[in-house]
């Protein structure tokens, strides 16, 4: 039992840690990229877990990996996210 409680608040500490990265790193993307917005906290949250996820995904697609490319992919993916959102708001 002990085992399946560990597993279970390690799953969810986990998650809180995937929610407050992203939270950072979407600040960090708006503020790279100032202007008009859409969204709150849990837009610049869900942006920046997005962006983590393209970057991670773009950069070792070739070949980066590591702590310091992990961080500059998820900024650089979530300032592209960023710029799409902006771009189909834009649109509508």
């Amino acid at each position: 039992m002990e085992n399946m409680i560990g597993t279970i608040e390690g799953g969810l500490i986990g998650l809180l840690i995937v929610v407050v990265f992203g939270l950072f790193v979407g600040v960090l993307a708006k503020l790279l990229l100032p202007g008009k917005d859409p969204g709150g906290w849990i837009v610049t949250s869900l942006l920046g877990i997005a962006g983590s996820w393209v970057g991670h995904l773009l950069f070792s697609s070739i070949g980066m990996t590591g702590l310091a490319s992990s961080i500059i992919g998820a900024i650089l993916g979530a300032m592209l996210l960023l710029l799409l959102v902006r771009v189909i708001r834009a649109r509508t």
